[in-house]
């Protein structure tokens, strides 16, 4: 039996908790093999972004035709692509190889709120990456900045939303509720013909960084290891909440702490 492998192309978090690093820690707690493309060197820390370092978009090519020429990706996931060159490049490469499986997270903004992605690459995901991913899994202020429009605020806003992004192409959408208030943290998997509302109990904790970067990378891993679409994300949302629940056995930093990737194991 061959070993699931996913590949993550995600911007580097120094502090560890976000982006390639989370995504690596959530592929091996998953039991999958990750392999990684970098998009961006980001000095950061729980408080926040000071600078950014973005990798060429020819080297970004040249990292996921390295990965696929050689390993047998089940699944890839897509996070930071911090401008609209590099996320040509990863649209023209992934064209090329043709994976089964496309989660995109439309990073924009980091939890501590810096701005992470300019207009014209908020464009190119529209036009060129959502219509070739299998999910796209937006929190409400990315899923209305995407269509340009307001936060939804109740649950038929929301799922009104999901369908509008269904239009730019991609076959489901996760919209997760992370940013919404109440006793519940509620996501809505939405297809062409359902929608499905998949609860959690909200945690109390500061310690929330990389938790949307975690998200996706759990329903990339569990598309490698073969599991279909609805059973992934509902595997990957029992995973974050626990991540998410034992996060403040870490005291990591002065910020936003990272969530607890390896809760299951200690």
């Amino acid at each position: 039996m061959s070993t699931p492998v996913a590949l993550t192309i995600a911007g580097s978090d120094s502090s560890g908790g976000a982006g390639i690093q989370a995504d690596l820690k959530t592929f091996a707690a998953l039991s999958v093999y990750g392999a990684s493309v970098l998009t961006a060197l980001t000095a950061q820390n729980t408080t926040g972004v000071t600078g950014v370092h973005l990798v060429p978009p020819d080297f970004v090519a040249a990292q996921i035709d390295a990965v696929f020429a050689d390993l047998t990706v089940g699944a890839v996931k897509i996070g930071m692509v911090a401008q609209a060159p590099i996320a040509g490049a990863i649209s023209d490469s992934l064209g090329r190889w043709r994976p089964a499986h496309i989660v995109l997270d439309p990073v924009m903004v980091a939890t501590s709120g810096a701005r992470l992605l300019p207009e014209d690459a908020i464009e190119a995901l529209r036009s060129r990456l959502i219509p070739q991913a299998s999910l796209i899994t937006p929190n409400l202020p990315e899923a209305a900045a995407l269509l340009g429009e307001p936060i939804a605020d109740t649950d038929e806003a929301i799922a009104a939303q999901g369908r509008r992004l269904l239009a730019l192409g991609c076959p489901a959408v996760l919209i997760k509720g992370g940013h919404g208030q109440g006793a519940e943290s509620t996501d809505y998997l939405i297809t062409s013909g359902t929608s499905i509302a998949l609860s959690a109990p909200r945690v109390a904790t500061r310690n929330t960084h990389g938790t949307g970067c975690s998200l996706s990378s759990a329903v990339a891993a569990g598309l490698a290891k073969g599991e279909e679409l609805e059973t992934a994300v509902r595997n990957a949302k029992a995973f974050i909440s626990g991540a998410i629940a034992a996060a403040d056995r870490f005291t990591v930093g002065h910020g936003h702490g990272p969530v607890h990737h390896l809760h299951r194991f200690y």
